[in-house]
């Protein structure tokens, strides 16, 4: 006996829609898509998918949506007028955006009668349907409970509350420590190849210093750091702020030796200076959290 697999209706086809429809192809579910550029859904067409006319026959075709565009507003956009069509269905929005825009949509799609889980993907395009690719999930438990076996087509479902404002706050949080460990990366190589050392002799080096700050060991700054900011307390004995503090400005000076842009360190070093003044300079390296959640005075 054969099992009708779950057909879903995918609303636009950029490089991580189109993949998306590609793969709930592939597990068999039927696919029905819509893009404001039909031209693109050609390749899907070809493989199965049947392209809707309007974004009205889009949503009319399946009770699961799942929606991947710039942002929310292309979602507003798209459907226009058609919103008559949303009565029983489940949105499941991967775009980004903030959250506040995340929450208003919920309230928005619930006035026309329709459920909206939002999402945060933590893959690119290529990672949909591969081992390890994970989303974050917020919104109604029990409408995601429903779906779940089909969205882990795409990829693992993790939920993370109620409040639909959630997933991209997961999301966002995420997203800097990928870019600003990055960066960090990037200019500590341009930073010792002003001295001629090529990337690749570097490369060993920083990546030990960014798998051990996820570690158990002495270096696994990651824990002791959410310990530490979980109590409030930030023992500075063996390692002050006000020594990171000094050590920042020597990075600036560095950078700025070797002709490197100084925009980033100074920010971090300002950061650093900022919560010794504070009064934070005896306490340890965690006590940067109380600035960081107080913004600074214009």
């Amino acid at each position: 006996m054969t099992t009708q697999k779950t057909p879903v209706t995918v609303i636009g086809l950029g490089p991580m829609g189109a993949t998306m429809a590609e793969t709930f192809l592939k597990a068999g579910h039927p696919v029905t898509v819509w893009n404001r550029t039909a031209s693109k859904a050609a390749p899907l067409v070809a493989q199965g998918a049947t392209l809707a006319a309007t974004p009205a026959d889009a949503l009319a075709a399946n009770d699961l949506v799942i929606i991947s565009q710039i942002d929310y507003q292309a979602m507003y956009d798209s459907i226009g007028s058609a919103t008559g069509s949303l009565e029983g269905r489940v949105l499941v929005n991967l775009s980004s955006d903030t959250p506040e825009k995340l929450r208003a949509a919920g309230a928005w799609a619930a006035g026309h009668g329709a459920d909206l889980i939002t999402g945060g993907i933590m893959v690119p395009p290529p990672g949909i349907g591969q081992p390890g690719a994970y989303t974050f999930y917020s919104g109604s438990e029990a409408v995601l409970e429903k779906h779940r076996e089909t969205l882990k087509v795409l990829t693992d479902v993790t939920y993370v509350g109620a409040d639909q404002g959630l997933a991209m706050l997961f999301y966002t949080a995420q997203l800097f420590i990928f870019w600003s460990s990055l960066a960090s990366y990037m200019h500590a190589v341009a930073l010792v190849g002003s001295a001629g050392v090529a990337p690749e002799t570097f490369r060993p080096y920083g990546a030990a210093t960014i798998g051990d700050l996820a570690g158990d060991g002495p270096m696994g700054f990651v824990k002791i750091l959410t310990a530490e900011i979980e109590k409030r307390e930030y023992p500075g004995e063996l390692n002050s702020l006000l020594m990171q503090a000094v050590s920042s400005d020597h990075v600036v000076e560095a950078s700025r030796a070797a002709g490197l842009d100084t925009a980033y360190p100074t920010a971090l070093r300002d950061l650093f200076w900022r919560a010794v003044d504070m009064g934070h300079g005896a306490d340890g390296l965690g006590s940067l959290f109380e600035a960081l959640k107080t913004p600074a005075k214009a």
